[in-house]
């Protein structure tokens, strides 16, 4: 899978709501109200990331969800790592 180009990972970010270039990575904080909707979360994502073979990194700040999303194995971003944020936008 090829790493995207900066102008490319601009333009695909303008298509995504509260994702920031971190890095080499995307990322995205969840406001879940409470540790449970944190948790809760992190469940939904789960399979999705399993049906896509693409897993991000979840942090849990009690009420937060921090997603981190980047293809380690290329060492950097993918397309893939857009879908995935894609697909996970419709969680929340």
């Amino acid at each position: 899978m090829a790493l995207l180009q900066r102008a490319e990972i601009e333009a695909k970010l303008e298509d995504l709501d509260d994702w920031s270039l971190q890095g080499d990575a995307i990322q995205r904080e969840i406001d879940c109200g409470d540790f449970a909707g944190s948790v809760a979360l992190v469940n939904e994502i789960a399979p999705v990331a399993e049906e896509l073979g693409h897993h991000p990194d979840l942090a849990i700040s009690w009420d937060t969800v921090t997603v981190t999303i980047s293809t380690h194995s290329e060492g950097g971003l993918t397309a893939a790592d857009f879908d995935l944020a894609a697909q996970l936008d419709g969680l929340r």
